[in-house]
């Protein structure tokens, strides 16, 4: 007859105890030996006090909810983007502008004709002039300009031309029912062969969904997950409700920030991508380990105060590296990015929280019923005979000591392979060109590409500004030096400002904004040929506009990369030489994170840049390898920390280097495969977003837990640490006397 705790090891959940189970229902170490309320850890000690108090903690919970909630709803949200870098010569260029009165530093939207008769031929003028004095008097426009009246504003075979709308407002203030407004009043001037369009960065917006589809279809596939595993509705909807528990309170609490502090607009969905995956991931592995423990026989609270003082614990000190991981953006000073980081480490704090003191108050809750119900379960299987599934993760973690060398070295190739591309990651951002077919801002993009060239709809703005009142002079030298420069399909006559110190030349490239030659150009423009005319002139003569600020952007990643890396990788380390009383084991983890995450970044360049599985090529969003770096890092470390911490615990139990990575294995191969799978599933729904950069996230997120999971946890630290041997546990005497014990919990 199989054994009771045959059920435990089938899921991939260790039982405490290391000799022969007790009969399900009686007494365990784990019950008899659980600290009374009050003593023991400070883990221990919460779950304590949730179990006996679990109205209480329930209250609360469901307090913090809908106080947040009611008071994000009475202030709204103040989201805005803000990809500034401090001292980038596009922003100094702006605020230039800006000081001396130049109208190219007003936002606009363009009202873009198409007519194959031709705009002045087809007799649609007088529609098209009625239709843009009818937009001069909506909310937020400051005036229209026809292309009637602006000869460039037409193309050269006369079919295609566009009217600017100058705005009132930035466009990231403008309210979307005043867009919406103008795109209505511009297309009651199409049809008889005339085609309308609103573009710009304003009109973006009508192409953005109303969300709900990608969250709702992760938290589906996660309850059938659940369910499949624990085999109970009830049990599988326990980590989802800690998970929506813990978002809604965060999102309740980020709303109202957002009126002091800089939050971007699609923070809130990263939030919802990584509080779902998070919080049903942490709340998944304290709820196993407490079902572990009743197997074993532990009644209601004592298997609550062991879950969270082993899984808990673990928990605890993942959502640390995750945090520090997070916080790690801060020191790229990169704009608004700072301030979706905090908000999403927010979120990891409140999910950890909640998987330590509201989950155990649902278990006490719900705990009976669990108990009754998994027992009855236990003695049936163990009945039938069945054997423990942990066999098959002991074979496999067998299997691979026997042949270390080739495991890692056919798992390290197979992930260098799969790295390589993210060589050639290009960053960016996406434009109207990436919006999806049949949106207003995408038939305004291809109509200007199509009329004017693909440079029309990212032109550069070159601003030369001379105290002495020659800017204008500056400039219509610099304007004809960049006609003749390769790469530059136009440059205008200079426009000055009001007061003659500052005068603007509008280049249009001959490559689409988001191509490399478009980059180089910036680059060569800066570098090689504005700093010539400079010198002639005695000009300052700078580079600016919506497409060479996004070469700024991307630039000052790349060029902060290394810091963030060293800061993130530094302290996450540090933590684990605590967590483990381990020098290696820490530096391999390090190492092998940063494989899987060059792996992940290598697939999102395959399929967002170069178009792979039928996605639009076009260049990676510029802060996306810094935010999946950051989340992933610190995502790895709960399997590393779950996995070592049982191979730790085998090891001071026997001192048997390979009985504890076999038996590490053994007991938490499929919690983490299952866990594992959750997080994939919930960060792949995102993959159903119409919004690019979700689509990036989602997919980068879903490849780096895959591959941490499968081949970095299943495979490369079985072979690793085989290699390593009894140096793995390896901590200098000094270190260790006065390093703090921090070790996790148990599995």
């Amino acid at each position: 007859m199989a054994r009771p705790g045959a059920r435990a090891h089938r899921q991939g959940v260790t039982p405490v105890s290391t000799s022969v189970n007790p009969p399900v229902g009686a007494p365990s170490a784990a019950s008899a030996g659980a600290p009374p309320p009050g003593r023991g850890s400070v883990f221990e000690r919460v779950a304590g006090f949730a179990h006996r108090h679990r109205w209480t903690a329930i209250g609360l919970w469901l307090l913090v909810l809908a106080g947040v909630q009611v008071l994000a709803g009475a202030v709204g949200d103040n989201y805005r983007d803000d990809h500034s870098i401090g001292g980038a010569e596009s922003e100094q260029a702006l605020e230039l502008m800006r000081e001396h009165g130049s109208a190219q530093a007003g936002d606009s939207v363009r009202i873009v004709l198409r007519d194959e008769a031709g705009l002045r031929e087809s007799g649609s003028r007088p529609r098209v002039e009625a239709m843009l004095a009818e937009v001069a008097g909506l909310p937020n426009v400051a005036a229209v300009r026809s292309p009637y009246e602006d000869g460039p504003a037409v193309s050269p075979d006369g079919t295609t031309g566009y009217a600017t709308v100058t705005l009132s407002v930035p466009s990231a203030e403008m309210p979307r029912e005043d867009t919406e407004r103008i795109a209505r009043t511009a297309q009651s001037a199409a049809g008889d062969g005339l085609r309308v369009a609103l573009g710009g960065d304003a009109a973006r917006v009508l192409a953005e969904g109303e969300g709900g589809a990608a969250e709702g279809a992760g938290i589906l596939a996660a309850l059938v997950i659940l369910v499949f595993m624990f085999g109970s509705v009830l049990a599988a909807g326990l980590p989802v409700i800690v998970a929506v528990f813990a978002v809604g309170s965060t999102l309740g609490v980020i709303v109202p920030a957002s009126h002091a502090f800089t939050v971007a607009s699609y923070t809130p969905y990263v939030m919802m991508l990584v509080g779902l995956g998070v919080g049903i991931d942490y709340a998944l592995l304290v709820f196993a380990r407490y079902r572990s423990e009743l197997l074993e026989g532990a009644d209601s609270g004592g298997a609550a105060r062991r879950a969270l003082d082993t899984a808990g614990r673990s928990v605890f000190f993942a959502g640390c590296v995750v945090i520090i991981a997070l916080l790690g953006l801060m020191a790229l000073g990169l704009g608004g990015l700072g301030g979706m980081a905090l908000s999403v480490a927010l979120t990891v704090l409140l999910t950890m929280l909640a998987s330590l003191t509201l989950l155990p108050s649902l278990l006490a809750l719900f705990g009976g019923r669990f108990e009754r119900t998994l027992r009855a379960r236990a003695a049936r299987r163990a009945g039938r005979g069945r054997g423990a599934s942990g066999d098959r993760w002991r074979r496999w973690g067998a299997a691979v000591q026997r042949r270390p060398v080739a495991a890692l070295l056919v798992a390290v190739a197979a992930l260098g392979a799969l790295a390589v591309p993210a060589l050639d990651l290009r960053l960016g951002f996406a434009d109207a060109g990436n919006d999806p077919a049949g949106s207003t801002s995408r038939e305004a993009y291809d109509l200007l590409a199509e009329g004017f060239g693909p440079g029309f709809n990212g032109p550069l703005v070159v601003v030369a500004h001379d105290g002495g009142g020659q800017a204008e002079r500056a400039a219509r030298e610099a304007s004809g030096v960049l006609n003749g420069t390769p790469g530059v399909a136009l440059a205008t006559e200079p426009v000055p400002a009001g007061d003659g110190r500052v005068a603007t030349v509008i280049v249009f490239p001959e490559s689409a904004p988001q191509d490399v030659e478009t980059s180089d150009l910036v680059h060569a423009l800066r570098g090689e040929v504005l700093p010539r005319v400079a010198q002639d002139t005695g000009a300052v003569l700078l580079v600016g506009g919506a497409t060479a600020a996004v070469v700024d952007f991307s630039d000052a990643v790349g060029e902060r990369m290394p810091l963030f890396v060293a800061i993130v990788v530094g302290l996450s380390t540090l933590l684990l030489v605590a967590v483990f009383r381990s020098v290696l084991i820490p530096l391999k983890a390090a190492v092998l994170n940063l494989l899987s995450i060059g792996a992940a970044l290598g697939a999102v360049t395959l399929v967002f840049q170069h178009g792979r599985l039928g996605v639009e090529p076009g260049p990676v969003e510029a802060f996306i390898p810094v935010m999946i770096f950051a989340i992933v890092f610190g995502l790895s470390m709960d399997y590393e920390v779950f996995l070592v911490s049982r191979m730790r615990e085998e090891w001071d139990r026997t001192r048997d280097h390979g009985r504890a990575v076999r038996e590490g294995l053994a007991h938490t191969g499929a919690i983490i495969t299952a866990a594992a799978a959750i997080m994939i599933v919930v960060f792949g729904a995102f993959m159903l977003s119409d919004d690019r950069m979700l689509q990036q996230f989602g997919f980068g997120l879903a490849v780096a837990v895959l591959i941490d999971a499968l081949v970095i946890r299943c495979l490369i630290v079985p072979a690793v640490l085989r290699l390593l041997g009894e140096r793995s546990w390896w901590l200098p005497g000094p270190v260790g006397r006065v390093l703090p014990r921090a070790e996790a919990g148990r599995h």
